[in-house]
């Protein structure tokens, strides 16, 4: 029997008014007059017309809402849209109304049962064919959607919408097949490696990402086996090699660099500063789990982790982002014995969202690739639902803009957990499964989505990248086992490792984990899989998908025998599955079976450490200073306006307010600062309510300097990552770093010299600010192959881009700096020196100036002794306001101070530390080391005393009038800028997103 619950408003939707007003925005202005949304629920279970009527007062509110069975329309519309996902992918709506109904009806639905949610959309208007289309194409991402259109005609003689059931209905074998390497010329392994496994049907089942020689390696370990591998054993190697789990181009030899990239340059500096530190170290965990953690107190450690989820967003933004901050966030929960999330940061590399340049992923052009606006609308939403769903706090994060992230969008998403030292009598940071223990999957249930996933973020994205790598994520379920598992399980000792079921499902999770199974006699780890035992979605997966699988939400864990029953009755109490699919052994082996069968059988270190270690080269790229003949503007007026409204500079308030940053009731300094409301460059939390001490974040990245020198471009995200957080108050003797590199093309000798500058530059001024890493990823083929409108090839590749995050604790919240000037009569003064340094800025890609300048150069010594000072300053409370000088220079952070605090400021040019320069550059110069305070006149001695012999210099003071009056290096008048003009200003860009 299949049923249909409509559930349509009875007042004014603002669903349907901002649709209509997004429809309009598509260039149909005033031809969409109106539309309702109707939300339809389809039941494909035995359930009776009157229990269903009966069941309609779940599903809406009475006060706003009706609900009708059966099919409905309304009197009036141009036509009808329907839009419901596709067979097989996650429908979280549709899951929660199924299991209202299983409560209502006390019964559980069985075998295909199931509820199905989708969204009807009735749209008035005066539209022609064209504009249908348009408005169809906005509603609906075709890789995991599916749409239904009638006009109103055929939907009168149709009784209205028809009645789709997305059943998933696979024909797969419950076995696993050997795979022929043995007898493959050359050319074949090649083509397997590259395309994927020939199936039965003739088509390839999607990268695997081997290279030649990994083939070639797996072909010789199974010829020395006396057999072939079989296929879930080569789709399990490709996963665990992948660069995107084993991140080969950090980890093997470059150049003169024989331990590679990582050990040399990050490692490095993490052991070089713990060292130097001594008994002042504040690291527990770098490098070695899920996220890396240093001490908070006496009691609690804290834990950072930041994720890139790029490839997947550029073909579902929404799933992939909200997959990348579920995955993040089980990154905490998988850290240690698990640590409770208490916020979550975000970052978007996109391009102008009102670029219209069509792209398609195959030469036919059936493969469109979504708008800029879709990607940008998309991740942001996608990491809204991720965080809000879960109840944990966004306090911090950045957008920004470049042309080059339209192949590919980069979606950053970190997390932050808490954790108490000790569980259960035990370090909570340690963790390792005993020989015996359970091998134990909680949470969401196995499907198609996320197969390949960690081989497919390994290479360019084209028309051979597959659309299961998409996933949609379930932050519901997931809050459930994460307060199962952080608020019971961990403190009752029920388990004794447990890790996150990220890029390649099982096959990783549980591998790695069994890794860690060591005996002192000196007999290694090892697991046995009893894989037709894994819960799934639906029937007909084969053995290999099952295992490679990256459906979201779940967790393994070693769970000893003697404490599964209680372990398992705390799941059920929370409404989590979890099942035991097998026990980790001391055989060294990691084995996987199907029913009776043996379809995998790999030695534990070939699986981990048995991958070809290539030698790479790098080769020189141009780099260095450029002659910068660049015409000064008529009017600095004009120019100050015109650099507010930069995507790059401009509020971003659209994103601050849709995420919540009050849940959990920690936040201390918001996204959005000051009575302006202007957005922040680092946020202060309080993760424990009965103690002032707290956390600062921010982070910093300059993907414009990257082509001009990328070692200077590294050099200016550390410094600026730590200047924000210590200019909003942190402790510079308490402050880690995490590092994210996004490169591209990374093969080509070029980009690896860039790279190798950049991690370099990590190194040095890590060293030097005392800055340890402790945790990292990387993510190296972020290129877009595919067409343009005319069905030219085109080749778009990111910036190579790093991200820098900083984690930082301050001893005492109340004592935190927003950047908001306060008090008409505060003195200003800028620390640091501005030199000529414009190479690669906001201001000069505003002129279209390309590569004319030079990037800014990073002085790590002079810095580090302005931040003590800062610092010290800060925690004498003599600092009213202290903003970071970044992108746009003095010149936008003086306007961002005073709108934040939406009074005035008469400044001079004259008195700049530093070069002598003309106005508009010493305006807009972005020279690193430089923070703009404002401090109250009676402090002025105490302060000027802190920074003695420093670059320091009283610039000017804040007025209750709300202007910005800037006289330039002659003594004369140069801008004068309304506050509140300059907030319309800074508002515009992004105010109807």
């Amino acid at each position: 029997m299949i049923a249909r619950i409509n559930v349509r408003s009875t007042v004014p939707d603002a669903r349907a008014l901002t649709k209509q007003r997004y429809f309009s925005s598509l260039g149909l202005s005033g031809k969409v007059s109106r539309v309702e949304i109707v939300d339809a629920y389809t039941v494909d279970a035995p359930v009776s017309r009157e229990r269903l009527r009966s069941a309609l007062q779940l599903f809406a509110n009475p006060a706003l809402q009706e609900a009708t069975t059966g099919k409905w329309m309304p009197k009036h519309f141009m036509f009808a849209v329907e839009v419901g996902f596709l067979p097989g992918v996650t429908d979280n709506v549709g899951t929660t109304a199924r299991e209202c109904l299983e409560d209502f009806l006390k019964r559980k639905f069985s075998g295909g049962e199931n509820v199905y949610s989708s969204q009807i959309f009735f749209i008035s208007g005066k539209l022609v064919q064209r504009d249908i289309r348009t408005i169809v194409e906005s509603l609906y991402n075709p890789l995991i959607q599916r749409t239904s259109v009638k006009m109103y005609r055929t939907c009168v003689r149709g009784g209205g919408m028809d009645m789709v059931v997305p059943r998933v209905k696979l024909h797969g074998r419950a076995v696993a097949d050997a795979i022929p390497l043995a007898a493959m010329s050359e050319e074949e392994l090649i083509r397997v490696g590259r395309e994927g496994i020939l199936d039965r049907n003739g088509t390839r089942r999607g990268p695997l990402a081997l290279s030649r020689q990994n083939m070639n390696v797996i072909r010789d370990y199974f010829l020395r086996q006396g057999r072939n591998p079989t296929d879930i054993e080569l789709e399990s190697l490709a996963q665990t090699w992948s660069e995107h789990c084993k991140h080969t181009i950090f980890a093997d030899s470059l150049d003169e660099l024989s331990q590679g990239l990582y050990t040399t340059y990050i490692k490095g500096a993490t052991n070089k500063i713990r060292s130097a530190k001594g008994k002042k170290d504040f690291c527990a965990s770098v490098f070695t789990d899920n996220s890396g953690a240093i001490a908070f107190d006496d009691e609690y450690l804290v834990t950072h982790k930041v994720e890139t989820h790029n490839t997947p967003s550029a073909l579902d933004p929404y799933g992939g982002a909200v997959t990348g901050i579920g995955g993040v966030n089980r990154d905490a929960i998988g850290f240690g014995l698990g640590a409770k999330p208490i916020a979550n940061t975000y970052g978007f590399c996109i391009a102008d969202p009102n670029d219209a340049t069509e792209l398609y992923r195959d030469v036919n052009k059936s493969q469109k690739m979504l708008s800029a606006r879709r990607i940008m609308e998309g991740v942001v939403a996608g990491v809204n639902a991720g965080g809000n769903c879960s109840g944990i706090p966004t306090p911090q994060g950045f957008v920004y803009f470049d042309s080059r992230y339209r192949g590919k969008p980069l979606v950053f998403a970190g997390t932050v957990g808490l954790i108490p030292r000790k569980s259960h009598g035990r370090p909570s940071h340690s963790k390792r499964a005993m020989p015996g223990d359970y091998i134990v999957m909680v949470g969401g249930r196995v499907g198609r989505d996320g197969i390949h996933g960690a081989t497919f973020s390994s290479v360019a994205l084209s028309s051979g990248s597959p659309a299961t790598a998409v996933q949609i994520g379930d932050p519901i379920t997931q809050k459930k086992f994460s307060d199962a598992i952080v608020k019971e399980a961990r403190d009752a000792g029920l388990y004794n490792s447990i890790t996150d079921n990220g890029a390649g499902g099982l096959s990783c999770s549980v591998a790695e984990m069994a890794r860690e199974v060591s005996l002192p006699d000196g007999r290694q780890g090892g697991c046995l899989v009893e894989l037709h035992k894994v819960p799934l979605k639906y029937l007909g997966l084969s053995p290999w998908q099952i295992w490679i699988s990256e459906s979201q939400e779940r967790m393994t864990l070693a769970v000893p025998p003697s404490k599964w029953t209680q372990f398992l009755k705390f799941m059920k109490r929370r409404g989590v599955e979890a099942t035991v699919i097998g026990h980790f052994t001391s055989s060294g082996r990691c084995v996987v079976k199907y029913g009776a069968r043996t379809i995998m059988d790999i030695d534990m270190h070939f699986l981990h450490e048995g991958r070809f270690r290539d030698s790479m080269s790098s080769a020189p790229y141009r780099k260095g200073p450029s002659a910068a003949r660049v015409k000064a503007p008529k009017s600095l007026n004009k120019t100050l306006h015109a650099m507010l409204s930069r995507l790059n500079v401009a509020s971003y308030e659209f994103i601050s307010t849709q995420y919540d940053h009050e849940v959990q009731a920690g936040s201390v300094e918001k996204p959005l600062q000051g009575k302006g409301r202007v957005n922040g460059e680092a946020s202060v939390l309080r993760p424990r309510l009965g103690s002032f001490r707290g956390i600062v974040l921010s982070q910093a990245l300059y993907p414009s300097y990257s082509e001009a020198d990328s070692y200077r471009m590294g050099a200016c995200a550390v410094d600026t990552a730590v200047r924000n957080v210590i200019a909003a108050g942190a402790n510079p003797d308490h402050l880690a770093l995490l590092d994210n590199f996004c490169w591209s093309s990374s093969n080509d000798p070029r980009r690896l010299a860039q790279l190798k500058d950049a991690v370099k530059a990590c190194h040095d001024y890590a060293v030097a600010y005392g800055t340890p890493f402790i945790s990292g990823k990387d993510s190296m083929f972020n290129d877009f192959k595919g067409f343009d409108e005319e069905g030219r090839p085109v080749a778009i590749s990111v910036p190579p881009t790093l991200l820098i995050s900083a984690l930082s604790v301050t001893p005492d919240v109340r004592k935190a700096v927003s950047i908001d000037f306060k008090f008409p009569g505060d003195l200003i003064y800028l620390l640091g020196e501005t030199h000529d340094e414009l190479g690669g800025s906001e201001y000069f890609s505003m002129l279209k100036a390309g590569d004319a300048g030079v990037v800014p150069a990073v002085d790590a010594v002079r810095n580090n002794k302005l931040y003590r000072a800062l610092s010290h300053a800060i925690g004498r409370e003599l600092v009213a306001s202290a903003a970071s000088v970044h992108r746009g220079g003095i010149g936008v952070s003086l306007l961002k101070s005073a709108m934040a605090g939406k009074l005035g400021v008469t400044v001079s040019l004259a008195r700049l530390p530093g070069s002598k320069l003309p106005d508009d550059r010493a305006l807009f110069s972005e020279s690193q080391g430089r923070v703009l305070v404002s401090v109250a006149p009676g402090n002025r001695k105490k302060f000027e005393a802190l920074f003695r012999g420093q670059a320091i210099k009283l610039i000017g003071k804040v007025m209750q009038k709300p202007e910005v009056a800037i006289k330039g290096a002659r003594g004369r008048s140069v801008a004068a800028i309304g506050v509140d003009a300059a907030l319309r200003a800074y508002r515009a860009p992004l105010q109807d997103y």
